[in-house]
Formats: structure tokens, sequence, C-alpha cells
């Protein structure tokens, strides 16, 4: 059930565009950015809108104010206690956390504060994750009578088995560098560096083939889902039209030349 728009309205999601990295901030700083349904509607239309966005090279997605995010707006979800509602809000947070996923672009999360249930679940569903020292994590249903259950679908893909259920039948917080421990995030810095640590990461991916990026990425989480022998074929197909494509060619024929690549896009 999809709110109306009303331009009068703050928007829930600030879309910032800077070099060829789009930052998606989530825009409810007196919630903490809980996430009810309009943001779920907004977030699913900028990320739509980025998929097919040619000038956007990486995501980021952040938090307005004094936290990432706290999960899903309870006094939203118990004022409209009814099948249809929630069904459609957890289906609906579900596609947004498949289109992190699935689109091109390497997808970063810039955490701050706390990132719990569904803000947690935000942290695992992106590609890559830069946390400030002072961040904390947890998948904390459980403790209101809520279990977790969309949340530990990306936490269980990030953290090991017996680490995730212990994150999600405990509730309780993790911090940064247990986080980076058991890698839920890829990076712990001081918060001044938080902004720079995440300009890197991103500077990293730009560098390369837009085409190899988005072609790696949708392999990348393919392959994860599959047997190993399938998913060996697969890689190899893969490969195969890797190197025999455009920026392939360009790439090993700049190496042997012992010069910079000159990418088709």
């Amino acid at each position: 059930m999809n709110a109306p728009f009303d331009a009068a309205v703050q928007p829930l999601i600030l879309r910032t565009d800077d070099g060829g990295i789009a930052t998606l901030t989530l825009n409810r700083p007196a919630q903490f950015n809980a996430i009810n349904g309009a943001m779920l509607t907004e977030m699913q239309a900028a990320l739509d809108a980025i998929a097919d966005d040619h000038a956007v090279r990486i995501v980021v997605v952040a938090g307005a104010g004094r936290a990432f995010c706290p999960g899903h707006d309870l006094k939203e979800m118990l004022a409209n206690s009814t099948e249809a509602f929630i069904g459609d809000l957890f289906r609906r947070c579900c596609d947004v956390m498949l289109t992190l996923q699935r689109i091109p672009q390497p997808v970063i999360a810039k955490v701050h504060g706390i990132a719990t249930a569904a803000g947690c679940q935000i942290v695992a569903a992106c590609d890559l994750a830069v946390a400030e020292e002072g961040a904390r994590f947890a998948t904390s249903g459980v403790n209101f009578g809520l279990f977790c259950a969309t949340p530990g679908v990306p936490v269980s893909r990030n953290v090991s088995q017996k680490r995730a259920f212990e994150m999600l039948f405990t509730g309780e917080f993790i911090d940064a560098p247990t986080a980076l421990a058991w890698g839920l995030v890829n990076r712990v810095v001081p918060p001044a560096r938080l902004d720079a640590e995440v300009a890197v990461l991103a500077g990293q991916m730009m560098e390369k083939s837009r085409a190899v990026i988005a072609a790696g990425k949708r392999f990348f989480y393919d392959q994860l889902e599959r047997k190993l022998e399938n998913a060996y074929a697969v890689a190899s197909a893969e490969i195969t039209r890797n190197m025999l494509g455009p920026d392939g060619q360009e790439g090993v024929s700049a190496f042997v030349a012992k010069r910079k690549p000159r990418w088709a896009d």
C-alpha cells in the first residue's frame, strides 16, 4: 500500500550526485531514520532510477542525523496491524533489499550510530559497508517479540551461521570492531574519516570498467546460490565472455603494453 506522494513533504530519501557517486540518505532524523511505508516507496523509486542512470558508477546509502537506521517504524506497524498492510510493507522492504543487490552499480553502506533490525538488514544487503568506530549493530526484534526473519536473510549470508544465530536469537548489540571481525562490514574508521574512507573505496572501483563491474556483480551473487561444480561452469563461461569482450581485450593489452587501459564506456 504505497503512500500518496505529497510534494510539500520533505523527501524521505535524499539523493545527491557527485562525480559519478550517487548518495541516498535516509531522511527521518527525528525518528533516527526509522523505515516507514513512504520511505520504502521513495527508496525503491530512487534505486530504480539509478539502475538506468549511466552517469552513476557507485551508490552510497547513508543516514541523516544521529543514526543510520533503527529498522521499521514500529508505531506505524502497530497502528496498521492488518495482514494486508504488514504483508505489503515487508514485501516491499524485501524488494528494496533485492534491488540493492540487482542494480549494476556497487552499493556502499556508510554507517554511523545504530543500525538495527531492518537497518542492519540494509547494511548486510549492501555490497560493501564502511562504519565509524562508534557504530553498533543488532537484529533486535526478538527483544520485542518480533523475530528478525527478513534481516536474517542477508545477515546470515554475511556472517557465519553461529554468529548470525547469536545476533538473531539474543538481539544483543555488537560494536563496529566486532562487525568487522565477523564480516558484516568491510572497514571501520574514526568518525572524522568516514566520508573519506567511503570515497577511497568508491574511487578504487570507479577506476575499473563499468561493464565489467556490472557483469561481475551480477555473477558474484548468482554463483553464491549455486553448487560448486555448477558455479565453476558458470564462472568459466562468464570469464570467457569477459576475456573475449572489448574491455577484457583492452585491459589485458594495456597490461602487456604497460599503459593505462581505455575502457569502452
